[in-house]
């Protein structure tokens, strides 16, 4: 098959997946080619999410009179999907040759192979229909309105409640000056996870009792210490995407049905919430929040944080120590241009990252690596992954291929990330994938790619939380978001 954009092969190729074809390797090569042309015209990118706010990206592309210009056109679709899920909206404003806005406006279309990401972003988080719109000049584009983030502020004063709301537990913190409040003997005053099964809930009343039975938890023991102290503020986390509080698309809510009867009862939980305890309540997505936890422990911004867990979570706390608003749901970002690459089963989509970095990452590699686990079942991933654990404890070389190949990825990704995140001087690496001797091997393999292909980034500080930050730091992080 002949493909008008160029895949590079890397240099360093991933022992069970030799047809891995890196993003950053393509572009770079496809924007070295354009400026060598004579025959490079702007591309510009603007991104509107919520409240107007804009975010943007400028690149070029191949003039299409060029006899390669038809390469523009895989280059400018991968570019836009990964935009989306970085900084998330519902409208893209192109300053750019025309025809390729048609093609995005084709693909953005209810019969377009993006059709998932317009449903997404559009009708379902910002509540629009999708749209695409040509710019005819540079300055028909809009301008760059990010907003003022959101300041990590460890300076205040009083009693808070931070709380952070996964899948399978709820963690709460009881914060006191900016602080994890700890008592004489330099234990937590509160910080505990509690399990519970959100999903298959039907009965929004289950989870408001259940968040709320936290927070009641936290304030009791503020109140056993000092009867007459009063919350001033609540910070919360939560896995799934968020507008302005509102719940927009979170697997938490899910046996919330049909979509009319979750815009009614769970969207506004946390609005709910904020009511009845009279009192500032801040929501961010469960990436950012992991992100600025880490900025707290380091005390310095331009931070990226990914998770590796049952899927993959990004989030980005920038120079500034501000969280920026973006949405950076990087489970749907592309990481590999090789077109066979493994189908998200949701977005429909090829080579995303929740492939690539996750439990579901180690699932599909078992079978290539030529291990067999007929007593477990293929969907059963946690335990999957827990069997692979087992077997890199015991020196299994099966089960070591599959972490260097994670390693090699995430080098060549982390560079991708980093032409799209600026600054990054920290990256933060947590979840149960990267947990043990496996998650030595990745993050070694990782350090071995930037060394080799990207010495630029050689110097990148690896952040990984010791337990006692995994176990404390983001809920307690979270009490700092409120602006009180």
């Amino acid at each position: 098959m002949k493909s008008q954009f160029k895949l590079i092969k890397p240099n360093i190729v991933p022992v069970l997946d030799p047809d891995f074809r890196p993003p950053i390797l393509a572009n770079r090569a496809f924007l070295a080619e354009v400026e060598a042309s004579g025959a490079a015209v702007p591309f510009l990118i603007a991104v509107e999410r919520d409240h107007g706010r804009v975010s943007r990206f400028d690149t070029r592309v191949f003039d299409p009179r060029h006899s390669r210009a038809a390469a523009n056109f895989f280059y400018v679709e991968r570019l836009l999907k990964f935009l989306l899920w970085q900084f998330g909206g519902w409208k893209v404003t192109i300053h750019g040759p025309e025809e390729l806005v048609r093609y995005l406006q084709a693909c953005y279309s209810d019969s377009g192979i993006r059709r998932f990401d317009a449903e997404f972003w559009g009708d379902l988080t910002y509540e629009q229909e999708m749209a695409i719109v040509h710019a005819p000049t540079p300055l028909d584009m809009p301008e760059v309105n990010d907003g003022e983030g959101s300041d990590i502020k460890l300076d205040w004063k009083g009693w808070r409640i931070g709380f952070d709301l996964g899948a399978s537990d709820r963690k709460v913190a009881v914060v006191k000056d900016g602080k994890l409040a700890l008592k004489a003997n330099g234990e937590p005053v509160l910080s505990e996870e509690y399990v519970w099964d959100p999903r298959p809930q039907a009965d929004i009343n289950w989870h408001f009792e259940q968040i709320d039975w936290i927070l009641r938890e936290a304030e009791k023991a503020i109140k056993a210490i000092d009867p007459q102290a009063e919350v001033k503020g609540i910070g919360g986390s939560a896995a799934g995407v968020y507008v302005d509080g509102r719940v927009r698309v979170a697997s938490l809510f899910r046996g919330i049905t049909p979509r009319e009867r979750f815009e009614a009862e769970a969207a506004p939980i946390f609005k709910r919430l904020s009511e009845k305890w009279g009192i500032p309540l801040r929501l961010e997505n469960d990436g950012d929040v992991t992100a600025l936890a880490g900025a707290i422990a380091l005390n310095d911004g331009a931070i990226l944080g990914i998770a590796m867990g049952s899927s993959l979570a990004g989030g980005y706390v920038n120079a500034d120590m501000k969280i920026t608003g973006w949405m950076n749901e990087l489970a749907f970002a592309p990481v590999d241009y090789n077109p066979l690459a493994a189908v998200d089963e949701w977005s429909r989509d090829f080579g995303v990252g929740a492939n690539y970095f996750s439990q579901q990452a180690v699932a599909r590699l078992i079978p290539v690596a030529g291990i067999k686990m007929p007593d477990i079942a293929p969907e059963a991933f946690p335990l999957r992954l827990l069997r692979v654990q087992e077997l890199m404890t015991k020196g299994d070389e099966r089960a070591r291929k599959i972490y260097e190949t994670i390693g090699v990825y995430f080098g060549y990704t982390v560079a991708h990330y980093c032409d799209f995140y600026k600054p990054v001087r920290h990256l933060e690496v947590l979840g149960r994938v990267v947990s043990g001797k496996g998650g030595e091997i990745i993050l070694s393999e990782t350090r071995r790619v930037l060394k080799s292909e990207f010495p630029e980034l050689a110097d990148l500080h690896f952040y990984e939380p010791d337990e006692r930050e995994k176990r404390h730091g983001q809920a307690a992080a979270a009490a700092s978001l409120p602006n009180v």
